[in-house]
C-alpha cells in the first residue's frame, strides 16, 4: 500500500511540475520582455557613457535580423535562447579591461543565465514537435557572435572593444525587444 501511495504522490508531483512549466512557457514572451528591459537597464548601468576615444573604432557586426522573423513561437524561442547563450558567453570572459561595475555585470549575467534555463526548458518541451528547422539561422547567429568574439580578441579585449561590444549587445537586445512586443 505504501509503495502505491508513494508512486501516486510522485505522479502528482511530476504532473504539477509539467503544468507549472507549461504555464511558464505560455508567459515566456512577457517574461522575455521583462528580462530584456532589465538587461538593457543593466547594460546602461554597468558602464558609463560611450568613451569619445572609441568613436573612431566603431565596427559594424550586422546582426542577422532575419533570424527574428518567426514562423512559429518555438523557432523564435530557440533563436532567442541561442542569442542569450552567445551574449552570456561573450560577457563571461576576459573582462579585466572593461571598466564596468562588477555587481551590475553579475546581475546582467545572472538574468541572462536564468532566462537561458527557462528558454531551454520551453524549447526542449516544444522541440519534439518543431525542430529548430532553420539551421541556417543558427549558423548566421554563430557567425555574427564569432565576429564580435574575434573583434574582442583582435583588440586584446581592450576598453574600446568592450564598449563597442556592449553597444552592439544593446542594439541586439533592442531588436529582440521590438520583435517580442509584436508577438
Amino acid at each position: 500500500i505504501m509503495n502505491a501511495f508513494g508512486l501516486i504522490q510522485i505522479g502528482l508531483i511530476l504532473s504539477s511540475i509539467t503544468i507549472i512549466s507549461s504555464l511558464q512557457c505560455n508567459h515566456l514572451p512577457l517574461q522575455q520582455r521583462k528580462v530584456i528591459e532589465n538587461s538593457l537597464r543593466l547594460l546602461d548601468k554597468m558602464g558609463k557613457e560611450f568613451p569619445q576615444q572609441c568613436l573612431r573604432e566603431k565596427m559594424s557586426f550586422r546582426f542577422p535580423a532575419q533570424v527574428l522573423q518567426p514562423r512559429q513561437k518555438e523557432t523564435f524561442g530557440a533563436a532567442i535562447e541561442e542569442i542569450f547563450q552567445n551574449i552570456f558567453y561573450i560577457f563571461s570572459k576576459n573582462l579585466t579591461l572593461a571598466a564596468w561595475d562588477g555587481t551590475v555585470l553579475h546581475q546582467f549575467q545572472n538574468g541572462l543565465y536564468l532566462q537561458i534555463e527557462q528558454l531551454e526548458a520551453c524549447v526542449i518541451e516544444k522541440h519534439s514537435k518543431h525542430c529548430w528547422s532553420k539551421e541556417v539561422s543558427r549558423l548566421k547567429l554563430k557567425k555574427y557572435f564569432r565576429k564580435i568574439d574575434c573583434f574582442l580578441k583582435d583588440k586584446q579585449h581592450d576598453l574600446c572593444s568592450w564598449e563597442i561590444s556592449r553597444a552592439e549587445m544593446r542594439r541586439c537586445l533592442q531588436l529582440i525587444d521590438k520583435v517580442t512586443r509584436k508577438l
